[in-house]
């Protein structure tokens, strides 16, 4: 991990200059080997939720730091239509602290969104339309040295060759210890997909990413989107509009029984979960106990809200 996280550090931001199972669960009672049912999901609330549209929630390992997306306006400290922020809380089970903006750094006028962690804290994945990219969103990516500072973020560095002329974005890194050869889940628009965006996996070789390809046990003629990869790689959730849904978008999820192994058929996460509105941005927690999301359902505070469904091991 240590040489891999030298190369991508100092080698990649040069290599880019050159851009050379088992079913999941539902609501008839089928769970992931190991955990219980999701339950029906909570508002974070309206500490963190504001009238505008939150969306792409992301925690750290320790389950203490929430990244989200918001298109909160300058009255809130903003930079641009949507932005990065981040909320802390003092243990797993304490309330979310207030939520700030990430700064200069991160967030430019244009957007700024879906946010994602490497597993060690050091590397931020997010996806944003700033001047400098290949297309409309790109993959961007960031590095701090403390992982403990959550402004000590430096420059972005387009991810070049992760990207296209088309829009790229909800990334997901997978260290994927076992196989030794890290991946990172993406979606895109670009030509060639099976539907209007597909999911695609990217692998970092030699401290380069790859051409990503597509996920083809996931992707569908419809928009197969926002991927959330578990960290053992064995269980993944992300939103579609395919046939067999709730309502509007749903979130459905997909296991294999190793890393190395195809994806399972996937599994809408049904009505507990869903609703007739539309759920996007599924995030799962390190812990594997805690799926975020946001939707648009009635209830909530603004355009879309940030929600929370849990499990049992």
């Amino acid at each position: 991990m240590n040489r891999y996280r030298m190369r991508v550090r100092h080698v990649l931001p040069l290599a880019l200059g050159l851009f050379a199972i088992l079913p999941a669960y539902h609501q008839d009672g089928l769970a992931a080997p190991g955990y219980g049912l999701w339950s029906a999901p909570a508002n974070l609330g309206s500490f963190i939720n504001t009238e505008f549209a939150e969306s792409g929630p992301h925690t750290s390992r320790d389950g203490r730091t929430l990244y989200f997306s918001s298109t909160r306006p300058a009255s809130y400290g903003s930079f641009g239509a949507e932005d990065l922020w981040v909320s802390q809380r003092t243990s797993a089970d304490a309330p979310w602290g207030p939520p700030l903006n990430l700064g200069a750094t991160i967030n430019t006028g244009a957007n700024e969104r879906t946010p994602a962690l490497s597993r060690d804290g050091h590397y931020l994945f997010f996806a944003s339309d700033r001047p400098g990219g290949l297309g409309g969103l790109d993959i961007w990516i960031s590095w701090r040295a403390n992982t403990q500072d959550v402004f000590g973020w430096e420059p972005p560095v387009n991810l070049g060759i992760v990207n296209s002329p088309a829009t790229d974005g909800g990334p997901s890194f997978f260290e994927n210890d076992d196989a030794g050869i890290p991946q990172l889940y993406v979606t895109s628009s670009k030509a060639g997909g099976l539907g209007g965006i597909d999911i695609y996996v990217s692998a970092l070789v030699g401290g380069l990413f790859q051409p990503p390809t597509p996920v083809a046990e996931l992707n569908t003629p419809q928009f197969d989107l926002t991927p959330s990869i578990r960290h053992d790689g064995l269980e993944i959730a992300f939103a579609s509009d395919r046939p067999g849904g709730v309502g509007g978008r749903d979130l459905w999820s997909a296991t294999r029984s190793s890393v190395d192994s195809t994806w399972s058929t996937p599994v809408n996460l049904g009505a507990v979960v869903n609703s007739a509105s539309g759920e996007n941005f599924p995030s799962l927690s390190a812990d594997r106990s805690n799926l975020f999301f946001s939707s648009d359902r009635p209830g909530g505070f603004g355009a879309t809200d940030l929600y929370v469904s849990t499990r049992e091991k």
